[in-house]
């Protein structure tokens, strides 16, 4: 009864741990605090120094929850990468993966190696350990508060992030290894060390894309009950990681590649595979940190938080920027981008997860690893977790919009793989109930108004209130999204469009300027419209993006295979003062006229 009574009191603490840090979660927003910084406090109150008094030292199972927690994380991040988003990122994102660890961690293990008194191999598997940015880390805090990051480098730094783990990974084995053979004496074989790192690179190349591709096949062929296929997709996350790792390959650079193949596919009922995958995504990052957090014990911390921190700042203001700057020499990355992405080499779960492999090899200053690694990785979250939003927007790298929080409904259509059903529910202050329009390639199913089903003939207009449901294809539907979210942003005032003028995409900014007699800059003078928005937002504008045009701000309205084909601009005060009809019918007709016959006196002359 006694082992029964254990087990249901650590099933207790642990839901409660959960529970936590779930809550946690709105209290850090509240504040804009990282969240894996809160999950790490929760675990370490939780911890033999804190409130809870649970005693826990058990790295092995530290290491397994690790493990698949990683896992799930990283196949998550190749699910939600699309292929045609990776354009100009693939090589300098190898690069700092590959020679950016390597560089990160040789300048960082000869440092601490100096202020930790140790000898220079256990510097370097300290500076490797802490080398490698976290791919957790990095997916949650880089969109922390709705930022958009431009598209090539904020592709960079993912993609960076999720590749990087192998080689860190491998390099932690070796040279724990090269630290065991020395302890014992015996000879080091560098061309046999070579050999293992190109094979598991391979192996886990090989085992991820064939992994991924079998797993779309599979669930595409394969007649499952409903609510089965998000479990098989992480079931097959979980199987081609560890299969890959059993066949002595990288099983975490496997699963990226499973959910990267996966995630730019047609798969059945890929809109609950995304939605439980993040959830499965969310408790694995939560559980992860809180078992960390346990595994720290505070008092022993004080011996190491000195060195720990003059070698955390010598990374973070030192050996990260020269490694990014050497990695992305030749590039077309500008000087800011480079800054950014040297700030933002975020350190999280990783460097505490690879700490605890020196411990279960039982190699000597074990002990030291881990301490060190968390006290940089609590100094990395605090400093560059809670700046990186503000640096992103000081650097002027973040785009000129928020993630949009939209309420949708999805409805997995069995047999058909082209098109799934999206529901939405219609506030007042969605962009479609103010002038922006429905794109044609997403179908009207139906409409529910005052708790009556109307067919899209007899529905009509939409209407404030209504919940719209349409026939979309799967990897167009986060356009939608833009359509029914509330925009405040999209307003210069509180009422709906009030003194907005529309325009068609193919308008010069000079013609608009001239008739406004707006200052713009030359260099944008003869770009269209569709152009404008197509160079700031990187070739994927959204309904509600918005720009400034000198004193005015001109709004992204329809939007036809990533062009804006009609626009609205926001006048803060009209600058030509003759007699005319000011309502906004009146006016944009007036400007369409006079564009138009400019245009014509062009031709004709």
């Amino acid at each position: 009864m006694n082992s029964i009574d254990t087990a249901n009191t650590l099933l207790l603490f642990g839901s409660v741990l959960v529970v936590l840090g779930i809550l946690s979660s709105l209290v850090a927003q509240r504040f804009g605090a990282p969240l894996l910084l809160i999950f790490l406090v929760i675990g370490m109150f939780a911890g033999e120094d804190g409130p809870g008094g649970i005693s826990f030292s058990d790295y092995r199972l530290t290491y397994i929850i690790g493990s698949l927690s990683l896992a799930v994380i990283l196949f998550d991040g190749g699910l939600r990468t699309k292929i045609g988003h990776l354009k100009g990122a693939v090589r300098p994102a190898l690069m700092l993966a590959t020679f950016g660890v390597v560089i990160t961690a040789a300048l960082t293990g000869i440092v601490a190696a100096e202020v930790l008194n140790i000898p220079l191999v256990h510097g370097l598997l300290l500076g490797t350990v802490i080398a490698s940015t976290d791919a957790a880390a990095v997916f949650f805090l880089i969109h922390a508060g709705g930022l958009q990051i431009r598209q090539r480098i904020g592709a960079t730094i993912e993609m960076e992030s999720a590749t990087n783990d192998p080689v860190a990974v491998f390099l932690t084995i070796v040279l724990v290894q090269v630290i065991s053979l020395q302890q014992q004496g015996l000879d080091i074989e560098p061309l046999a060390l070579l050999g293992t790192l190109v094979g598991h690179a391979v192996v886990g190349a090989a085992m991820g894309l064939l992994g991924g591709f079998a797993a779309s096949i599979a669930l595409n062929r394969i007649n499952l009950p409903g609510g089965l296929h998000p479990l098989l997709v992480i079931a097959a996350a979980v199987l081609i990681y560890s299969l890959t790792s059993v066949l002595s390959g990288s099983g975490f650079l496997a699963v990226y590649l499973a959910g990267l193949v996966l995630g730019n596919r047609p798969l059945r009922a890929s809109a609950s595979i995304v939605t439980v995958n993040d959830a499965a995504t969310w408790l694995s990052q939560i559980v992860m940190f809180l078992v960390l957090g346990l595994l720290i014990t505070p008092t022993r911390l004080l011996t190491y938080v000195l060195p720990a921190a003059l070698v955390g700042v010598f990374l973070l203001f030192v050996a990260r920027p020269v490694a990014v700057w050497l990695c992305l020499l030749g590039s077309k990355f500008s000087k800011r981008e480079k800054l950014f992405a040297s700030w933002v080499g975020l350190r999280g779960a990783v460097s505490i997860f690879l700490a605890a492999i020196p411990t279960l090899s039982g190699i000597e200053h074990a002990d030291l690893y881990f301490n060190v690694a968390f006290v940089i990785v609590f100094i990395s979250l605090l400093s560059q977790g809670w700046t990186l939003t503000w640096t992103a927007r000081k650097l002027g790298l973040a785009l000129p919009r928020t993630a949009a929080s939209v309420h949708r409904s999805e409805l997995d259509l069995p047999g058909q793989l082209a098109l799934e059903m999206v529901g939405y529910p219609v506030s007042a202050q969605s962009a479609v109930m103010n002038g922006a329009v429905v794109p044609k390639w997403a179908r009207t199913a139906f409409v529910i108004r005052n708790q009556n089903i109307l067919m899209a003939g007899e529905a009509g207009t939409l209407k404030a209130n209504d919940y719209a449901y349409f026939l979309a294809p799967p990897d167009r539907v986060s356009r939608l999204d833009q359509l029914f979210t509330a925009h405040a942003e999209l307003l210069s005032a509180n009422e709906p469009f009030f003194g907005e003028f529309a325009f068609t995409g193919d308008i010069l900014l000079k013609d608009v300027a001239a008739f406004y007699g707006l200052s713009i800059k030359p260099e944008i003078a003869n770009l269209s419209i569709a152009d404008f928005f197509s160079l700031r937002f990187e070739g994927k504008p959204d309904v509600g993006d918005h720009l400034h045009l000198g004193t005015a701000e001109i709004v992204a309205r329809e939007i036809d295979e990533d062009r804006v084909i009609r626009a609205g601009l926001q006048l803060d005060v009209l600058t030509d003062n003759r007699e005319r009809d000011l309502s906004p019918a009146g006016l944009g007709g007036l400007i369409i006229r006079k564009l138009s016959a400019r245009r014509k006196a062009k031709s004709a002359s």
